[in-house]
């Protein structure tokens, strides 16, 4: 029978002291902690400790691992206001027209009409108009000069101008974020934020695995702030979320395809794969077709995994959607006490953090779809 706490935000929380916030990731990526769930059937706090390198010793020949390739973009910016005053952009998605949606801090200073000017050390000015408002985001259309209208042709100007726009529970900076902030197979820039799980695939790790016979296929999805940010509303029952675009190529759909019919198992690397490979399989009543397009599917306890059989995770944000899609696979109560076990063992939370292994033994037999 379904737990009504389950539909109800106030249940996805937890206590963490803030020095459980990682500031600094660790070297090498493999070397990150890695909590292993044992199976369902078992004891609720039943797991062990590991690093993610033994991953490699959990998958079999013939599995399939599915990434997300995106790229992150230094998408923060740095603007000079018509009175001298400094602000900040932060670029999100593209709107047609060279046009550009942005957070802005201050908002307020900046008006429907203004001209700002884009700096960075060693760099010209660039001018950049401010054309509207944005009801839904309090963000602002940032008008880019001509011939910036997506992600690839932005992204040579982000490079001269902007930073890695790094969450704001990450107080630490270096250099090095421009890089460690990107997984090693990131190829197809859009994001303004990591699909974290995939940081702790290192070079060496993923050459393990394609020794031991994993193979390895790509998803697109463009991670955005909304995918981080709290819901609000107490009553999960009618959620809705932001839409995300996701490219789910033809060669993913025959991959998968292929490790069905060898009896391999389709692992996720973090869920931005799960709501790409589920919200597509959604829209096909259950069956992965190609597709290029937004998806919004609200994954939480209840729901029936079609496709996604066991998932690498970080540990994430409490009142979070993401929160809710890992108690789909292996249920609340049991992720927010092994939350709590890995808090109390020193476990590292959030995007620079420790690592969660779900593997398919581990996952709710209700959270399955029939056959």
């Amino acid at each position: 029978m379904p737990d009504p706490a389950d539909r109800r935000l106030s249940s996805y929380v937890f206590d963490l002291p803030e020095a459980c916030i990682a500031q600094r990731p660790v070297e090498p990526r493999h070397a990150a902690r890695l909590l292993m769930v044992g199976p369902h059937d078992g004891p609720p706090e039943g797991c062990h400790h590991s690093q993610v390198w033994d991953l490699a010793d959990s998958l079999r020949p013939g599995d399939l691992l599915v990434v997300n390739d995106t790229r992150v973009l230094r998408a923060r910016l740095q603007v000079q206001r018509p009175s001298g005053g400094r602000a900040e952009l932060l670029v999100l998605e593209p709107r047609g027209d060279d046009l550009w949606l942005c957070l802005a801090r201050p908002a307020k200073r900046l008006r429907p009409g203004q001209q700002v000017l884009l700096q960075a050390p060693s760099q010209p000015p660039q001018t950049l108009t401010v054309v509207g408002e944005d009801p839904a985001t309090g963000g602002r259309l940032v008008r880019f000069p001509p011939g910036h209208g997506d992600a690839a042709s932005l992204e040579p100007l982000l490079q001269r101008y902007g930073e890695v726009p790094l969450p704001p529970y990450i107080q630490e900076h270096d250099p090095a974020d421009s890089e460690r902030y990107q997984t090693r197979f990131a190829s197809r820039p859009g994001a303004v934020a990591a699909p974290t799980a995939g940081l702790h695939l290192s070079d060496a790790l993923l050459a393990r695995l394609q020794d031991r016979g994993v193979e390895r296929a790509s998803v697109t999805l463009h991670v955005g702030l909304g995918t981080f940010r709290p819901l609000e509303e107490d009553d999960l029952t009618d959620l809705r979320l932001h839409q995300e675009w996701v490219e789910l190529r033809p060669e993913l759909v025959a991959a998968v395809e292929a490790c069905q019919r060898r009896g391999g198992r389709v692992i996720a690397v973090g869920t931005t794969s799960v709501r790409s490979l589920e919200g597509v399989a959604a829209l096909h009543g259950g069956c992965l077709q190609p597709h290029c397009g937004p998806v919004d599917l609200v994954i939480q306890p209840g729901f029936r995994f079609a496709v996604v059989q066991g998932m690498l995770t970080n540990f994430h944000l409490p009142r979070s959607s993401l929160l809710l899609l890992v108690s789909a696979l292996i249920g609340r109560e049991r992720l927010l006490k092994l939350y709590g076990l890995a808090r109390d063992d020193g476990y590292r939370f959030f995007s620079y953090g420790d690592a969660m292994w779900i593997p398919p033994e581990a996952v709710l037999p209700d959270a399955l779809a029939p056959g």
